[in-house]
């Protein structure tokens, strides 16, 4: 992937704060980054690929960009293992970490190094709170002329080979190191790192329980870097099937479990184009062989919508945040709230805290301590009108109280053994989950997932040929094609004799719905 340019100032529409921000300047490029963006260019073509060991970072330990003061260590290991990739190894570690925690891979973006991510993206914050480690892998322009992971190389993302085989190497380093619990092993990228990401949880879904790909690609997109550029920037125009084929075909004969993967989007990324997201949602959707309609979706701050996609045993599966008015970076939230992360820089875009919700997501939050108290019994969930829910379930001994969450996020934390969740949108699903929390405060196992469908009409479609689609502003025109707002997914041609329905799922977000509405 080509340098990304300086990324448009993000907007954030109506966004809650509970403690006082830093001031935002997403657009501003600091020393380094700036004499990068001055040589950028779009097309992958243009990068120049070297053979050297990865540049190294500083080696020390840096403050939380957040404002909060870190426990542990970040420091660069050596002696991972052959390093095929000629990649550099970092970890942050908690201090007093036990044995069996989580670990978390985090892989930075073009022009970026291990210690930006570490003090910028906010994982080193979440794996103090929730307690886990990280590994920050590093290239530099000895692999790649502007430190981009090669991700559009199938010599270097392909199971057993390059880059690929030395992140894979420094987890069993890691695991090694800190007898972190490789049932619960994650990766996470930007940009080009995400689309590495994405190419390890095809390679190696034996190794990563889930991941993230933040501002990224789909697996296996390119498998050369004269056709990164046309991945970037354009619809490649196939099937769930055929990009799911892509993923599978990367590990041949692997039976699952497969990864849980979030996807975040930025609705106005020119440099790596939101159609992106959509193919990674039809992607990872066909892989779990489920459907791209989502079995939820709800609004979060800074002008984002999660859709969530269930697995057959109504778990999340995939999760596809798509962030209104965001160019292409990682979505951070400066300040000290839980959900708060992150630094606002280049690339680190100040909207929303992603790495809050992804660690959620992959049920990190828990700390992977044994959970102390049995699952509440007989979740009911029912609907209570257009814009309600009510649940209930039966008491646990020795339950102080219960922690409600709605599609994976907790709501409330009631002591009775019911509670009516207010506020939902009309004609819409969501799925709910209640743990017991004893008198410590430790929450217990989860209930299965109850879903309920609000009552009243779900959000408006609009069905028009793709010339009145775009005068209505609901979709966009690029040369003579069409693609929907804010989702990006493709409408063919520009023209009045081609029609579809899109659905409103949020202000200025659109998705196909032909037949579903």
């Amino acid at each position: 992937m080509a340098e990304l340019p300086a990324p448009p100032p993000a907007r954030r529409p109506a966004v809650r704060s509970s403690t006082p921000r830093s001031s935002a300047v997403p657009g501003r490029r600091g020393g380094r980054l700036a004499r990068c963006a001055a040589a950028a260019v779009l097309a992958a073509g243009a990068l120049a690929a070297g053979s050297g060991p990865a540049t190294a970072a500083t080696d020390g330990s840096a403050a939380n960009a957040a404002g909060a003061a870190v426990s542990g260590t970040f420091r660069q290991i050596t002696g991972f293992g052959t390093n095929p990739g000629n990649l550099a190894m970092f970890s942050y570690v908690p201090a007093g970490l036990p044995a069996g925690a989580p670990l978390v891979v985090a892989m930075h973006g073009c022009v970026q190094t291990a210690d930006d991510y570490h003090r910028d993206s906010g994982w080193t914050k979440f794996a103090d709170l929730y307690g886990f480690a990280v590994v920050f892998p590093q290239t530099g322009p000895t692999n790649n002329s502007l430190s981009c992971f090669r991700w559009f190389d199938a010599a270097e993302d392909s199971r057993g080979t390059g880059e690929a085989k030395s992140v894979v190497e420094m987890v069993a380093k890691a695991e090694s190191l800190y007898g972190s619990d490789g049932h619960r092993v994650f990766v996470t990228g930007l940009s080009a790192g995400g689309g590495m990401a994405a190419d390890l949880l095809a390679d190696y879904p034996d190794v990563f329980a889930g991941g993230a790909v933040d501002s990224g690609l789909p697996a296996h997109c390119a498998t050369a870097q004269s056709a990164a550029s046309g991945c970037q920037n354009s619809d490649q125009r196939l099937t769930p099937a055929q990009w799911g084929d892509k993923a599978r075909r990367a590990y041949p004969g692997y039976g699952g479990p497969w990864p849980r993967v979030a996807i975040w989007q930025g609705s106005a990324d020119t440099t790596v184009k939101p159609v992106n997201a959509t193919e990674l949602r039809d992607q990872w959707t066909d892989v779990w062989g489920i459907g791209q309609v989502a079995s939820a979706t709800r609004s979060l701050p800074g002008g984002t919508t999660e859709s969530v996609y269930h697995d057959p045993g109504g778990r999340p599966a995939v999760a596809l945040y798509s962030i209104a008015g965001m160019g292409h970076g990682l979505a951070v939230d400066p300040g000290t709230g839980t959900d708060q992360c992150g630094a606002s820089r280049g690339y680190f875009l100040d909207t929303i805290c992603s790495s809050y919700y992804t660690a959620r997501f992959w049920g990190l939050d828990g700390g992977g301590a044994t959970p102390s108290l049995p699952a509440p019994a007989t979740l009911s969930a029912t609907a209570a009108g257009a814009d309600a829910v009510a649940l209930t379930w039966q008491a646990v001994t020795g339950a102080a109280s219960y922690a409600v969450y709605r599609d994976g996020a907790e709501v409330a934390g009631p002591a009775a053994t019911s509670y009516t969740d207010t506020g939902l949108s009309a004609g819409t699903s969501y799925g709910y989950q209640v743990a017991a929390v004893d008198a410590t405060g430790a929450e217990g196992a989860r209930s299965a997932v109850a879903t309920a469908t609000t009552a009243g009409s779900a959000q408006p479609c609009f069905t028009d040929n793709n010339y009145n689609q775009v005068s209505a502003g609901r979709a966009t025109r690029s040369g003579g094609l069409t693609h929907a707002l804010g989702s990006g997914q493709s409408m063919g041609l520009w023209n009045t004799f081609t029609t579809h329905t899109l659905r409103q799922t949020a202000p200025g977000y659109f998705v196909l719905a032909d037949g579903r509405c």
